[in-house]
């Protein structure tokens, strides 16, 4: 099986980094306990943007993918991040060289 990868770059409205950070720290909580398949769920400031927030995630597999879509935890981060977040860019990813992590398929 391929992994299944994907970039997502939040812009957030002024003044919400902390409650949203605070969110992203409690959802992350989740995935780490009850999340096999996610392989990686990278989240990252972006220095000189305070409003702007990255997150690199690569799942086992598209199945994965759509397991981490159904956890509680990912279901309200997604209803609770429109407070937050002004604007959501996402690239859909095909990896295809790199250096992954342990357990990742090529």
């Amino acid at each position: 099986m391929r992994n299944f990868a994907l970039f997502v770059r939040f812009t957030l409205r002024d003044g919400m980094g902390d409650a949203f950070d605070t969110l992203v720290k409690e959802t992350e909580a989740g995935i780490r306990a009850h999340e096999p398949g996610t392989l990686v769920y990278a989240c990252h400031t972006v220095e000189g943007e305070p409003n702007q927030r990255i997150f690199f995630e690569i799942y086992a597999d598209r199945a994965a993918f759509e397991e981490h879509e159904r956890q509680p935890h990912t279901v309200r981060f997604l209803s609770e991040r429109t407070r937050y977040v002004e604007k959501t860019e996402v690239d859909w990813l095909e990896p295809y060289a790199g250096k992954y992590p342990h357990g990742a398929a090529k």
